[in-house]
């Protein structure tokens, strides 16, 4: 499903996706997402709260092996991915919270991911192997700062690095079109509804629990909108990535499934969401009220 070279690349991508996220932070970020705890607890609640336990059911609701189950766990706990950014600009949302969002997930999830995954694949009594994915995890932090030490020594270079880190994620995307799907024609027309259905409801429901959380919670708008799409787009190029250095043989193809299925999906609902916000956007609301929320 994906081979060497293409393991090589993804590997190269998520470098410079992690390097750009890294780009994009100052130690005032920090300081902001300390003083408005608020959004730090939506941002944790919306990641490793929703998305883990809408993952668990998905798995245990759906006929399909254990190795799809796993994959459905492994993408539902990813922390928000850089492309919910350039959804959020593009529906009118709020960037600066959908950012802290995404970094908030990515920096707590060294921790979370790891313990919520143990919790949810001992309730299935499924095996994955958390050393590998903390080390993996771990490791990636290691471009964060990278980026995070450009822009403080350089801003233009620190602008430079963040726009190509947001572009390589959308790229990856049609990355999987051009290569993997060709390639993969015979599993994709060969796939069961269940793994479909899992690998696009997962997201599908993210965006509406999200969405309806923030309105629960009785958010401005356009922080609602914000808070659906960081909630149902996940990190699909680091989930792959975890997989490709945790598992190995057919076991870590099985295993990819669902996030490479669920990439190229969440594109696509993204998109219609977009589409929608943007429709029922109005002059009224483009006045966002002090502070992130």
């Amino acid at each position: 499903m994906v081979g060497p070279l293409e393991q090589a690349i993804l590997a190269l991508m998520i470098f410079v996706i992690m390097l750009g996220m890294g780009a994009s932070l100052t130690p005032r970020d920090f300081a902001l997402a300390l003083k408005r705890p608020y959004g730090l607890f939506i941002g944790v609640a919306s990641q490793y709260g929703f998305m883990p336990f809408i993952a668990f059911l998905l798995a245990i609701s759906l006929p399909v092996p254990d190795p799809i189950k796993i994959g459905i766990l492994i993408m539902g706990c990813m922390p928000g991915g850089t492309t919910s950014n350039i959804f959020t600009y593009f529906s009118k949302g709020n960037l600066a919270l959908s950012v802290l969002m995404t970094v908030n997930s990515t920096v707590f999830g060294v921790v979370l991911i790891p313990l919520v995954l143990v919790l949810y694949a001992g309730a299935l009594d499924l095996q994955i192997p958390r050393e590998n994915i903390i080390v993996t995890l771990v490791l990636l932090l290691v471009p964060v700062a990278i980026g995070m030490g450009l822009r403080k020594l350089n801003a233009n270079a620190g602008a430079v690095t963040e726009f190509l880190g947001s572009l390589l994620a959308v790229i990856f995307i049609l990355f999987l079109i051009v290569s993997w799907i060709p390639r993969n024609w015979d599993f994709l027309t060969t796939t069961t509804w269940a793994t479909y259905f899992g690998a696009i409801g997962l997201g599908v429901f993210g965006f509406a629990i999200g969405y309806g959380f923030a309105t629960l919670l009785k958010l401005h708008p356009r922080n609602a909108r914000t808070i659906a799409l960081e909630t149902g787009i996940q990190n699909g190029p680091l989930a792959i990535a975890i997989i490709a250095f945790t598992f190995s043989g057919t076991e870590a193809q099985s295993v990819m499934a669902v996030p490479a299925l669920y990439s190229l999906f969440i594109v696509m609902t993204s998109t219609m969401l977009t589409f929608w916000f943007r429709r029922i956007n109005n002059a009224g609301e483009q006045k966002l009220p002090d502070g992130l929320l």
